[in-house]
């Protein structure tokens, strides 16, 4: 439990941080300009990879180090730097996807693509997001590469996406999870339309987490973390205070040391009020 202002904010993004109209509420955007200001380090622990959280950023005029691609990343805003990275291996994206059109082919099959780091989060798009031809998005993007799936599996990266749009994530998760021990890859999702998210072994958020925080020279109990989606569990598990919004997901919920407002209502605002 954090009892003093806390030493490190660790937010979410999507479902957290932004309302459903991709804005930073002005309740949040101010609580954590007073936090920063009152001392804290504030950084987004966020699925998406660097390339999608300047537009965030720009928001609330900071430039953190974050947590991306679900802690596949760390990644310093201000420099333009990937100082951590954490790839999934050729040989295993091949056997997750042997896996994996296996497990699905009764249910219409799968589609993947791959988020890979690149040095610049301003890299050309079809250099850092490459899709298989069966892979149907799960949002618009027309700058993506397109390769074949075997040049797709053939290089590293720091994440391997996995879609069905006939199956919600949940469905997907319940049925391939089973099937990918932890040794291989860590499998989670972060929205609920048919996509699975499938890193390096023991890659989540809360690695990428306590990477910022040995930095800062923080504990646990020196961290706050906000969620609402599956891959934020480890991340509220880890931090001294875990919370999760009102619109979060039960299994979120459940772990939980606080539920707060939801997103568009400042939930993150509600909490941090009580320091700054």
């Amino acid at each position: 439990m954090v009892t003093e202002p806390p030493l490190l904010i660790a937010s979410d993004v999507d479902g957290t941080l932004i309302d459903d109209h991709e804005r930073i509420p002005d309740t949040v955007r101010s609580a954590i300009r007073r936090a920063v200001t009152g001392g804290a380090v504030f950084a987004l622990a966020t699925g998406r990879p660097p390339r999608w959280i300047h537009p965030i950023l720009e928001q609330l005029a900071l430039t953190p180090v974050c947590v991306c691609a679900n802690g596949a990343i760390v990644y310093d805003a201000a420099t333009d730097t990937m100082l951590d990275v954490c790839n999934l291996a050729p040989e295993a994206l091949r056997a997750i996807a042997t896996t994996v059109e296996a497990v699905l082919a009764p249910y219409g099959g799968a589609g993947f693509a791959v988020e890979r780091a690149g040095t610049s989060a301003w890299a050309p798009e079809n250099e850092l997001f490459l899709v298989s031809p069966t892979y149907v998005p799960a949002w618009f993007s027309e700058d993506n590469g397109m390769v074949d799936l075997d040049t797709l599996l053939s290089q590293p990266a720091i994440k391997l996406l996995i879609r069905n749009e006939t199956l919600s994530s949940a469905e997907i998760f319940d049925l391939v999870a089973p099937h990918i021990p932890s040794h291989l890859a860590h499998v989670t999702f972060s929205i609920p339309d048919g996509l699975l998210e499938v890193a390096a072994p023991g890659i989540t958020k809360a690695r990428g987490v306590q990477y910022l925080a040995s930095r800062i020279g923080a504990s646990p109990a020196d961290v706050i973390a906000f969620g609402d989606m599956p891959n934020d569990i480890e991340m509220l598990q880890w931090a001294g205070h875990g919370v999760a919004m009102a619109n979060a997901v039960p299994e979120l919920r459940a772990v939980a040391d606080e539920i707060t407002e939801s997103n568009n209502d400042g939930g993150i605002a509600t909490v941090l009020q009580r320091w700054f």
